[in-house]
């Protein structure tokens, strides 16, 4: 196999295996996602999904955030969020605004019992 035939084949390959990862995932900068589960005291769910829901707009980097109610437990909901970095978000806890969210939800935080990371690279 002469050296230009094996270069082609292997920029072949390479193309092959890129067209095989979604776009998205190919990014330079890869976006940042987060999915958990916050539990409420008994009874405190609504509190606490409205203190999550009321300053969320306009946080910088912040792609996506999406509080939804369990079906299983009643003090449970579960929180989505895309990020287009993992630096965006670890701003976004120090902003005058979440901070005080979080003092305000904190009391009726029951746990966090489930919790994930996630490279997001397709949706809407």
């Amino acid at each position: 196999m002469t050296h230009n035939r094996r270069d082609m084949l292997g920029l072949t390959a390479a193309a092959i295996a890129a067209s095989a990862i979604p776009a998205a995932a190919q990014e330079a900068k890869p976006r940042y996602g987060l999915i958990g589960q916050m539990l409420s005291t008994p009874g405190q769910r609504d509190a606490l999904v409205a203190i999550l829901t009321a300053a969320t707009g306009g946080i910088p980097g912040c792609l996506s955030y999406v509080v939804a109610l369990d079906t299983a437990n009643p003090d449970a909901i579960w929180i989505t969020e895309i990020w287009d970095s993992r630096e965006s978000h670890a701003a976004s806890l120090k902003l005058p605004a979440v901070r005080a969210a979080i003092a305000k939800a904190r009391p009726i935080i029951a746990g966090f019992p489930q919790h994930f990371e996630t490279v997001p690279v397709a949706g809407m």
